[in-house]
């Protein structure tokens, strides 16, 4: 796929869609091996792997985590509705794919504000005839907007599950991302689940500061990664359930082997 045509056949790239500096969603198609993504989303994606080349692990890890951890809510816990914040680019086995082929009847919201997953959103996310898909483009700092929009589709006297997965390392303000995980649990009832996979940097901690810092120079949005305790610390007043929060390549992993990613990721569940 040619730089100025990162968008499904036959669609003009978004008016609005700055090609010029390198974006996360962007960046980590293409650490997934995607085509949706442009020349400085490359140079930065390669730039940041040299400095910490567990990067492109990482990705596949967190992307393997959210098969696995759908499959858990829908088919163990029993969850029928989720709320996926932090959407990024369409692959394989997206959020509604993996739920709704374990249960058709599953409703998913996804949330994203970058105009790119915007139009692929539109193009791919589609649904059962059973259950039903919605796309909002809000920003994490507009969980009351987040809310509403998802009432359209999400019956919130029901339990939901809300996945946010590599979305609150962009929140720099420790407070301020504790506050909007508990504003958007609160409007969920109870039985609900909370799923958070998050950057930590416990280890490699260099490297990870090196690379960080390249970012954040080079790249948006700018990111933080935090330590294991503050990451937890986002799961206060829920029932966080077993092994914890640990690397997300060791959530019931399908390889006990799987080397540790620094994508630290967690589940707990609403009394």
């Amino acid at each position: 796929m040619t730089d100025s045509s990162a968008s499904p056949a036959g669609q003009a790239p978004p008016s609005n869609l700055d090609t010029t500096v390198a974006h996360t969603a962007r960046v980590w198609n293409y650490w997934l091996g995607g085509k949706d993504n442009f020349a400085p989303d490359r140079e930065v994606g390669d730039a940041v792997a040299q400095m910490f080349p567990l990067i492109r692990t990482t990705a596949r890890a967190d992307r393997a985590f959210l098969g696995r951890v759908v499959r858990y809510l829908v088919g163990e816990a029993g969850i029928r509705q989720i709320l996926d914040v932090g959407t990024g680019l369409p692959t394989a086995n997206n959020t509604h794919e993996v739920a709704q082929g374990v249960a058709p009847e599953t409703r998913i919201v996804y949330v994203d504000n970058d105009p790119l997953v915007l139009v692929h959103a539109r193009a791919l996310l589609t649904s059962t005839p059973q259950g039903a898909t919605d796309y909002i483009e809000a920003d994490l700092h507009e969980p009351g907007k987040i809310l509403q929009e998802a009432a359209r589709t999400l019956d919130f006297d029901q339990p939901i599950a809300l996945t946010m997965l590599g979305v609150l390392h962009f929140v720099l303000d420790y407070d301020e991302a504790r506050a909007i995980v508990r504003e958007l649990m609160e409007a969920l009832p109870a039985g609900s689940y909370l799923v958070i996979a998050h950057g930590c940097d416990d280890f490699n901690t260099e490297v990870i500061a090196e690379a960080i810092t390249f970012w954040n120079a080079n790249a948006k949005p700018p990111i933080r990664y935090r330590t294991e305790a503050e990451i937890v610390g986002l799961f206060d007043g829920y029932e966080l359930l077993e092994p914890g929060v640990v690397p997300c390549s060791h959530w019931h992993p399908d390889d006990p082997d799987a080397e540790p990613v620094n994508q630290y990721a967690g589940v707990a569940r609403k009394s």
